[in-house]
Formats: C-alpha cells, sequence, structure tokens
C-alpha cells in the first residue's frame, strides 16, 4: 500500500473512532436489570467496532513513515487497545463468564468470525528487538557455561572380512528382490495371455473400432472437463486449496520485503526528527529566550504591584509543587487577585461554622440512613459501566487530528518528513517550561529583597501543609533482602538453578482452534456453553499480551496479575504460556514445585527465591513467573510420595509479593493445573484472580486441528483424506493427542510413499485407539470445580434467576389464558 492509501485509511479510521466516541456516552447512564440483554448487546457491538479499529490502527502505525503522525497513532493505538480490554472487564462483568458468545452480534454486524480476533500490535517486538538480542546473547552466555563438552562417542569398529561378508549379504538380498519382482511380472503377462487364449479375442470391422475408440476417448474428456471445473468452482468458493501455493508466496513475500524497506525509511526520519528536536529546541533558547525570560519578569514584577498596592503587602511567592509562576502567567488581572483573597477568608469562614454543626447534624443522619441504604441497593441492582481512563485519552488524540492533520495537505511534504512549523510549537512550550523554572529563582530573590527594602520584612518560612489525622492509606514498601547485589549476578544466579529459562519461540496464532458458533442458542436455552479453544487464545491475547507488550496500556488498564489456566493433560496450557513469553518479549521464569525441590532450602531461602524472582522479574519487565501443577502450592492434603518435595512451602510468600505488583509493573503469574480439586478453593482463589476452564475441543476446533497439524507435517490434504470423519471419531481428545497421532503415522517413510498411496483417515484410528481419552466424568469434575469458584457461583446464580423469572411469566400467562 501507498502512503496516501495508509493517509485514507487513517482518515476513514477517525470517522469511526467520532462514531464511537458518541456512543460512549450513552453508556455511562444506569440501566435496570430487566435490559442486561440489550446492555449486554451495546457492550458487545461497542467491543467489536473496537476491535476492528485496533486492527486498522496497528496496521498504519506500523507502515506511517512520518515521525509526528507516528507519535499521535501511537497513543490512539494504546488508547484503543486499552478501551478494549476496559470493553472486555465490563462484558465479564456483566455476563459472569469468561467465555463472550458473539455470534449473534457477528451476524447482525455482518461480521465474519475473523473479526472476533484479538490482534497483537507488531510494535510489542519491533521496538525492543535490540534489547531482546542482548539478553538472548547474555542467556545464550551463561547456558554454555553451565552445559558439560558433550563426550564423543567412539563406535566399536569390525574386521575386514565381516564388513565383506556384511556388504555381501545385503548385495544378495537386494539382487533377491529384484529377481523376485521380474519373475513375479513374467508370471502375471503369462497369466494374462493363458485368459485371453481362452475367452477367444473378438474381431471388430474397422469402423466398428473407430466408434468404440472414440466413445472411449470423448467419455474421457468429458470426465476431465467436468473434474477441472468442479476443481475451479471448489477453490473459488474455498472449499479446496489452490494450486497456486507459489505465486501466492511469492506475493507475499514482495510484500513483506516493501513492508521491511518503509520500516527502515521510518528510522531513518525517526533520526532526523531527534536530530531537527535538538536543533530547535537550541535555537529558540538562543532567538527567543532572551524575550521570554523578560517578559516573565515583567509579568511578575507587575503581579507584585498590584498585590502591594491592594493588600498592602508583597504576596507569598507560589511553590513549585503548586505551579511556581505559571499561575501567575495567567494573566490575573487586580479584581481577579482581590477576588480569590475574599474567597480564602470565607472558606475559612465557612470550616468553622461546619465544626459547630457536625454535632447537630449527627440525629439527622441516623434518619437518613435508612433511606440512603435503600437508594444504594436500587442503585446495586442498576447496570452501569464504570468510567474509563482511556476514553479522555482517546479523546485528546482526536482532537488532535482534527486540529493539526485533518485539512493538511499530503503534497506539502511528499518526502514523508517532519513538520517544522508543529515541532517549533511544541519545542516553545518545552522551553518556556525550562525557563520558568530559572525565572522562580530568580524572583524569589527579588521578591526577598523588596520586602526588605519597602516593608523592612524578613522573609517568612513557608509552613508545610498539615496532615490530616487517619490511618496512612498504601501500601507497604517491600524489604530488599538483596541490597549489595547487582541485577547481573541476580540474573545468573536464576539462570543457573534453572528458575530462569529460555522459552521457546511459539506464536499465539500457532495455538489453533475454531470459535463457538451455537453460543448464543445456547445461551437462549439456558444452557452453559463451554469455552472454545478460539475463546482461550483470545483471553490470554487479551489477559496477558496486551497488558504485558505495552508500559502505557499496562499502567492504565484494570489490573490483573495473575491468571489460573485449568485443564487436562495435551491441552496445551505449556504452549500458551510460551506464546505469551514470545508475543511480548518477556522473561520466563518457573516457580514450578518440582522446579524448586531441593534449592534454597529452609524459610529464609524460599522468602530469599521468592524475592529474587520478583526483583528481577520487575528490573527486566516484561516477565511471565509461570507454575506448572499450581494445585500442589495450596494442596489441602500433601500425598505422601510429595512431602520431601514440600510443595505448600511457597504459599505465603508468592500472594504476599503478588500484592506488592502496582499497575505499570508488567509482571505476570501463570499457573496451570490439570487436578484443581486436590487444592483448596479459598487460597487458589485468591492468588489467581482469573481462572480460565479449558475443556476438551468441540468438533470445529477438532476439524481445524486435524487439518493444519497434517499440513504442518508438509502434507496436502486431498479429497482422499476424509477430515470430518477423523475430526468425528476423535471426540474426547486433546489437541496432545491428535498431534501424538499425526507425527506417529506421518514418518518420514510415509511422506516418500505419498505420492503413489495418498493418505487416508484410517491410517490415524489405530494409533489414536492406544491413547487414553478425556473421559466425560473426568471433564465433568472439572466443571463441578469451576462452578464452585467465585465467578462460577454468580454465573450459576444468574441463570437459576433468570429461569425462575421465565417459569414465573410462563404461569402468569397461563392465568391469563384461563
Amino acid at each position: 500500500m501507498s502512503e496516501e492509501a495508509y493517509q485514507r485509511l487513517w482518515e476513514s479510521s477517525h470517522v469511526t473512532l467520532q462514531e464511537l466516541l458518541d456512543k460512549e456516552r450513552p453508556l455511562l447512564h444506569p440501566v435496570p436489570e430487566r435490559e442486561r440483554q440489550s446492555f449486554q448487546h451495546r457492550l458487545s457491538s461497542l467491543y467489536l467496532f473496537y476491535l476492528g479499529l485496533l486492527r486498522r490502527l496497528d496496521a498504519i502505525y506500523d507502515q506511517m513513515v512520518q515521525p509526528q503522525k507516528r507519535r499521535l497513532l501511537r497513543r490512539l493505538l494504546d488508547g484503543v487497545a486499552g478501551r478494549v480490554l476496559e470493553l472486555q472487564d465490563e462484558l465479564v462483568r456483566t455476563d459472569l463468564s469468561e467465555c463472550r458468545c458473539l455470534d449473534h452480534v457477528l451476524q447482525e454486524l455482518k461480521l465474519t468470525p475473523a473479526d472476533l480476533e484479538v490482534p497483537i500490535p507488531k510494535y510489542f517486538l519491533l521496538e525492543q528487538a535490540s534489547i531482546l538480542k542482548d539478553r538472548g546473547l547474555m542467556l545464550a552466555e551463561i547456558l554454555s557455561k553451565m552445559e558439560p563438552v558433550p563426550s564423543v562417542e567412539i563406535f566399536p569398529g569390525k574386521h575386514w572380512t565381516e564388513a565383506i561378508i556384511l556388504l555381501q549379504r545385503a548385495e544378495r538380498a537386494r539382487q533377491g528382490r529384484l529377481r523376485a519382482k521380474f519373475m513375479r511380472e513374467i508370471r502375471r503377462e503369462e497369466e494374462r495371455d493363458r485368459k485371453s487364449r481362452e475367452d477367444g479375442r473378438h474381431k471388430f470391422t474397422q469402423d466398428q473400432a473407430s466408434v468404440i475408440i472414440q466413445k472411449v476417448w470423448k467419455g474421457y474428456l468429458q470426465r476431465k472437463r467436468t473434474q477441472q471445473d468442479r476443481q475451479v468452482e471448489m477453490e473459488f468458493i474455498g472449499m479446496l486449496p489452490s494450486p497456486n501455493e507459489t505465486e501466492h508466496s511469492g506475493i507475499l513475500s514482495q510484500a513483506c520485503l516493501r513492508e521491511d524497506v518503509r520500516r527502515l525509511r521510518q528510522v531513518e526520519k525517526e533520526e532526523e526528527f531527534q536530530l531537527a528536536m535538538t536543533q530547535t529546541h537550541d535555537s529558540l533558547i538562543e532567538t527567543e529566550g532572551p524575550d521570554i525570560k523578560e517578559k516573565m519578569k515583567e509579568q511578575i514584577r507587575q503581579w507584585f504591584i498590584e498585590c502591594h498596592a491592594l493588600t498592602g503587602r508583597f504576596p507569598d511567592y507560589p511553590d513549585e509543587s503548586s505551579g511556581g509562576s505559571y499561575v501567575i502567567f495567567a494573566d490575573k488581572t487586580p479584581e481577579q487577585v482581590r477576588m480569590e483573597l475574599e474567597l480564602q477568608v470565607q472558606e475559612s469562614k465557612k470550616k468553622e461554622q461546619e465544626k459547630n454543626k457536625n454535632k447537630d447534624e449527627g440525629k439527622k443522619e441516623k434518619k437518613k440512613g435508612k433511606e440512603e441504604k435503600t437508594k444504594k441497593g436500587d442503585m446495586d441492582n442498576m447496570l452501569k459501566v464504570l468510567p474509563s481512563k482511556f476514553v479522555p485519552v482517546i479523546n485528546a488524540g482526536h482532537e488532535e487530528y482534527m486540529k493539526l492533520w485533518k485539512n493538511r495537505h499530503e503534497s506539502i511534504y511528499p518526502s514523508q518528513s517532519f513538520d517544522p512549523e508543529t515541532l517549533r510549537e511544541e519545542k516553545r512550550k518545552e522551553v518556556e517550561v525550562e525557563i520558568r523554572t530559572q525565572v522562580d529563582k530568580l524572583m524569589q530573590q527579588e521578591l526577598k529583597n523588596l520586602r526588605l527594602a519597602v516593608d523592612r520584612e524578613e522573609e517568612r518560612p513557608l509552613k508545610p501543609p498539615k496532615k490530616k489525622p487517619g490511618k496512612k492509606v498504601g501500601k507497604k514498601k517491600e524489604k530488599d533482602l538483596t541490597p549489595s547485589r547487582s541485577l547481573d549476578s541476580l540474573y545468573e544466579e536464576l539462570v543457573i538453578h534453572r528458575l530462569l529459562k529460555k522459552s521457546e519461540t511459539v506464536a499465539l496464532k500457532d495455538y489453533i482452534g475454531d470459535c463457538l458458533y451455537l453460543g448464543s442458542a445456547l445461551n437462549v436455552a439456558n444452557k452453559l456453553p463451554m469455552p472454545s479453544l478460539f475463546d482461550i487464545r483470545q483471553n490470554m491475547a487479551l489477559y496477558g499480551v496486551l497488558r504485558l507488550g505495552s508500559p502505557d496500556i499496562h499502567a492504565m488498564a484494570p489490573l490483573i496479575r495473575s491468571i489460573l489456566l485449568v485443564g487436562p493433560p495435551g491441552m496445551g496450557k505449556k504452549m500458551l504460556v510460551k506464546a505469551v513469553c514470545t508475543e511480548t518479549g518477556a522473561n520466563l521464569f518457573d516457580l514450578s514445585p518440582s522446579n524448586l525441590q531441593g534449592k534454597y532450602p529452609g524459610r529464609a531461602g524460599v522468602q530469599m527465591v521468592v524475592h529474587m524472582v520478583f526483583k528481577v522479574a520487575r528490573l527486566l519487565q516484561p516477565s511471565v513467573i509461570w507454575i506448572g501443577g499450581a494445585e500442589k502450592t495450596f494442596y489441602k492434603k500433601v500425598p505422601k510420595e510429595e512431602r520431601e518435595m514440600d510443595p505448600k512451602r511457597m504459599k505465603k510468600d508468592l500472594t504476599k509479593a503478588l500484592r506488592l505488583l502496582n499497575p505499570g509493573d508488567r509482571v505476570m503469574l501463570i499457573g496451570t493445573t490439570a487436578r484443581p480439586q486436590l487444592a483448596e478453593m479459598k487460597g487458589l482463589c485468591r492468588t489467581y484472580e482469573r481462572i480460565l476452564l479449558m475443556p476438551r475441543p468441540d468438533y470445529a476446533s477438532r476439524f481445524v486441528l486435524w487439518k493444519h497439524m497434517i499440513e504442518t507435517q508438509g502434507v496436502q490434504v486431498t479429497q482422499s483424506l476424509d477430515i470430518s470423519a477423523l475430526a468425528k471419531v476423535s471426540d474426547g481428545y486433546t489437541p496432545g493427542h491428535i498431534l501424538q497421532a499425526i507425527q506417529s503415522v506421518l514418518t518420514e517413510r510415509r511422506l516418500l510413499q505419498l505420492s503413489k498411496r495418498p493418505l487416508v483417515a484410517s491410517e490415524f484410528l489405530g494409533h489414536l485407539a492406544k491413547l487414553e481419552p478425556v473421559y466425560k466424568e473426568e471433564e465433568e469434575s472439572l466443571k463441578d470445580w469451576y462452578f464452585k469458584t467465585p465467578l462460577g457461583k454468580k454465573r450459576m446464580k444468574l441463570i437459576k434467576e433468570q429461569m425462575e423469572a421465565e417459569e414465573a411469566r410462563i404461569t402468569k400467562e397461563k392465568k391469563k389464558k384461563k
């Protein structure tokens, strides 16, 4: 795409953004409980629109060259991503479920399931590529020191006579196979001749023979033509893969090359812009700095004179914390100053009157208490959206675009260089702030001299503001147990003890699964839809990737410190942890009980290891702390075979360290478990703020899994392979089971035979039969456990209330008919 195309896309995005900002205002009004469905629909449609806008802004920001536009785009991109997270949080609060069934909204808005995909901004990895490279080299260097030198295997030698005998055997066997094949063909030919002699050959005339040949040939041509037409039709409607993959790959590679060229241009223009910023700053200080300084001094002196004329004394100079002389630069008149002084006197009188009235109001408050409680109860039953932190950011960015860039013709700067006038205006404000701090120091001294010369008054010390009595609000700071140690030494120690590991490169899109197409129908029938693999992937993108990827998003988005993935073995829980690390460039720390066995013994050792991990994780954020077998930390009763491991020793220190994580600390705790029933529900739910249930895949997800995994092995799916039958037969099997079956069948030898013997579905059945599926009893026990979690209880309560309301409505209608 050209620069003009991206400019048009940016303009259309702001049209959409204006529409979304208009839709935000009605959401702030509370809605009664009976309108829950319409409220959910409005939230869902807004969420989908913001997702589409996020996808477009990411594409524009990735390819826009002009540096000033990129800065505005970055603020808008982070703002829209944060708003997506806020709306997702609102949907969870409204639906009381982590699984969002948006199929009916997709149908009404005429969107496809692909529009549900959460886009991951490309700048997450591109902007920290150098940091990730240096960190990878440091980790590789430490690991190379640890790994032992592999010993060279010495194979036992053979005597030359034994080697000759071995070669003779192999050659005789080869000749025997060739001879057997030759004799088999001779016997078949003899058998064919014998049958033809016995049956006798029918003789045709020349005309009859030509007619028979024509029939056969025309039939063959028509069948071939029909097959080709059907193939073209199936490729056109997307039911078969197109054979021109080489052409498509060539086009895609060319497009990627152009994108890389534009990114190189971005770096060049950014360097030019940085140089221009320093030059503009220096030139403004040299040319306009003295005039700005004198103007500020004159303004402050005039303020001194006016205040002295009104009050008979010189004013106190504004403190730096309150803005310094910036308050004076508001060009206030003497009358405004007088009004401010009168307001201060009135406020002091009001405070005295309020103290006297407090005693009389105590009795009235008791009477009003009951009325307020009833009002609060009604408000609690109302559905409303919490105030957004990101909408003001988006609104400010949109206004800046409308003011600066909407009517700006791109023909002025065809090379996509920066706008010097806009840069000069921005830098002028920064220069004024710098000069103001210098002027404040000079004018404070001048005010002191004026007081001594005119009023003969010495400088009055500023009284510190009185602290209000009451309990101290805020979190206790964590005590640093390693104050004298450097970050490099702590990092190396964690790597040596295998607590910091190198994460495998796994893209989140490789976690394959299809969305739930009948979720709304199940909700209408008061049945609980289970999340699909697609929903799990989306939740990990929202809870993990978007929050950890950007410090600006994490600082303002709803804070989530921990996630628990619950599902049977083979569902891809570890894969999702690695995918979050890959997409955000995060460090991977392993605090699994099995990994801590025999390391840092005793109470002090546990405190030290938790402190070190969280300290390094904060300093090298983003970071992911993974705990495999998360139920072991909160065991109800520790099994005998695991008592030596002491899995519960980290329980208290882990919860304390999690509480100390604040907005802006891009550290995420992710736990994985297959047996949550063995853990204490209270402790587990306190530690993990979001619990994602991963049931076995449904038919749609199994179909996509089989197709994708077979194709990744280098096999093109043909009509001879019935994927639908495989998806039906593999009900109850996890993605791990499907991958094992495919790897067992598609060996190197079988891949070489594909040209002669195409792949069929029956080849996979024997390998699937050897694997142990996830039985319904196991899945039901996981569901029962999930519905005992806080969110699960709320969901069950809501469904019960809805069923009771429906029954009451039906009985009421029956009475009316009678």
